[in-house]
């Protein structure tokens, strides 16, 4: 029975680490805090999206959560990483510089401009939609189009 009981919670625990794994990108975490004094080192590597609410309760920013984790391979492809801050008494840098009231979804590109503020939840199809419209992604799907040898007009 113990033996049993071992090889359901391994089971379980090996279930969670895939379900956790699919929200890696190709260069590493797609989800994470925001925590960092700014976004420099995203600078031309990844376009970040981030979502700030008044508290991790916020319902906007529930929704907006589980909307970005539905669909973790369409952001991985755009080079997405999406960053979280859910504490306004914390004073974090990127929350003073960018200036949330409640909740607030920014996206960002890989030139380090904001490219969108939203103060309601998007779904991935609508930020993957203006991502794709963005200049440096134009040339990015060009590019892996070359690379691959579809021939452009």
């Amino acid at each position: 029975m113990k033996y049993l009981l071992t090889l359901v919670f391994a089971g379980v625990f090996a279930t969670q680490a895939t379900a956790q794994s699919n929200a890696f990108g190709e260069g590493g975490l797609l989800f994470a805090p925001a925590e960092m004094e700014d976004l420099s080192e995203f600078r031309w590597k990844k376009r970040p999206v981030v979502v700030f609410a008044d508290s991790p309760d916020d319902p906007a920013y529930i929704e907006q959560m589980e909307l970005l984790r539905a669909q973790p391979e369409d952001l991985a492809t755009r080079d997405v990483i999406v960053l979280s801050d859910t504490d306004p008494d914390a004073r974090a840098p990127l929350r003073l510089r960018m200036r949330p009231r409640g909740f607030m979804l920014v996206l960002v590109g890989k030139d380090g401009e904001i490219k969108l503020r939203k103060p309601f939840p998007w779904d991935v199809r609508e930020i993957t939609r203006s991502i794709d419209k963005m200049p440096m992604r134009q040339r990015e799907i060009r590019e892996r189009k070359e690379a691959e040898g579809v021939v452009i007009q």
